[in-house]
């Protein structure tokens, strides 16, 4: 079972919806009919590429855009059945869910009543009989300081002592953190006023490389692999999969050793940069149709038994 990540850059619909001054509808920025199929089309080519089993989203602007993207993966070939969204806030983009697999339910975990702050979505699988919790994210924004995604990372850790640390629980998304973050972030002051304390590492309690708590893939990966952004030429791993001990062993759901990965096809790269979605930068930006996101996704397998 292949599940995946992958941050699709602002998929907007062409509703009327709130939303950046760049997507407004027919506007000065051509965001249009022909720009958002373009758009649809090659988010849609990478993710029928990667195939996955389920697909975790973030920055989806709306239910009619997951809708869109949905048929138009249909159209490419790749069926996802059951899918769903944290609708629950008018936030201006959202995380959603794409799965082959049926879920016993899948719903919004509310981080605050704030627009600045994301809901999680929470979706629970049964399996052939086996139990599995994911939880898709995406945290505050390196705009922001390590507190705002520490307040997330609490929600997250809170729900999951409720459920039970010993389940199988996935947690992946935009964590707008490395893997490291506690060691990277240490000299920034714009982000560090925590006092060196971070969401991903400490109240996800992941600084422990080992089987015996949740434990950070991309530690599995060969370092040189391990990013899905790259930032003014460097390369960050701000998308992760988190998984819980039980994960790590072999039993009922267990995660493939060394199956880790990011989607790094030569045509999502543009010299050395991500091909992100193309904007011209003039006094108004322009779309210019073509492009696919400023991240690549990232996947892992797991086995079933």
């Amino acid at each position: 079972m292949k599940i995946t990540t992958y941050n699709v850059e602002n998929l907007f619909d062409l509703g009327k919806g709130h939303r950046y001054k760049e997507y407004k509808t027919n506007g000065k920025s051509l965001w249009n009919t022909k720009h958002y199929k373009i758009k649809l089309q090659n988010i849609a080519k990478v993710i029928k590429e990667i195939n996955a089993d389920v697909i975790a989203l973030q920055e989806i602007g709306s239910l009619q855009a997951l809708k869109d993207l949905r048929r138009e993966l249909k159209k490419q070939g790749l069926y996802y059945k059951y899918f769903s969204i944290t609708n629950k806030k008018p936030t201006t983009i959202k995380v959603a869910i794409l799965s082959k697999i049926p879920f016993v339910y899948s719903k919004d975990l509310s981080v605050t009543s704030s627009f600045q702050y994301r809901n999680i979505l929470e979706t629970k699988f049964r399996i052939e009989g086996k139990e599995l919790y994911i939880f898709t994210n995406h945290w505050k924004a390196k705009s922001g300081p390590e507190s705002m995604r520490i307040i997330s990372a609490k929600v997250l850790r809170k729900r999951i002592q409720s459920i039970g640390e010993d389940k199988n629980i996935i947690l992946l998304g935009d964590f707008n953190s490395d893997y490291e973050e506690y060691i990277k972030f240490k000299r920034k002051r714009k982000h560090n006023d925590t006092h060196g304390k971070t969401g991903i590492n400490h109240i996800l309690k992941t600084l422990e490389k080992n089987d015996k708590s949740f434990y950070n893939l991309w530690y599995d990966a060969n370092e040189e692999k391990r990013y899905s952004y790259i930032f003014r030429g460097k390369k960050e791993a701000l998308d992760n999969i988190i998984v819980s001990p039980s994960l790590l062993h072999p039993h009922a759901v267990s995660y493939v050793k060394k199956s880790i990965h990011n989607f790094d096809k030569n045509y999502l790269f543009k010299k050395k940069k991500i091909y992100r979605w193309q904007m011209s930068y003039g006094r108004v930006k322009k779309h210019k149709g073509k492009g696919y996101s400023d991240h690549l996704a990232v996947s892992a397998k797991f086995i079933i038994e």
